[in-house]
């Protein structure tokens, strides 16, 4: 395996994750009172915000090669630490 393909399947486990614990913030705010819902949905658009630009950062990685690959890997760590930091936020404001 290259390191740029264990780089896409390193970051992809961990978009995954992060995937499924936006899904469980979603299900927790389902059953949050009125108020709550609609903090925990602002939340939530900022996090799916976060998730379609680490997704495609991804689908870029997979789809680029030769010099550009170095850059798109900057700015696909950046985006995935956003995603990152944004969900560790929401789970501080809301548990």
């Amino acid at each position: 395996m290259t390191d740029r393909q264990a780089y896409i399947d390193k970051l992809k486990a961990k978009l995954d994750e992060w995937n499924a614990d936006v899904d469980k913030f979603e299900a927790k705010a389902q059953s949050a009172s009125a108020d709550a819902q609609v903090k925990y949905h602002e939340q939530l658009a900022h996090l799916r915000e976060k998730q379609s630009e680490a997704s495609a950062r991804l689908h870029e990685l997979r789809s680029e090669g030769g010099s550009a690959w170095e850059e798109i890997k900057e700015g696909a760590s950046r985006a995935a630490d956003a995603l990152g930091e944004a969900l560790k936020k929401a789970k501080e404001k809301f548990e």
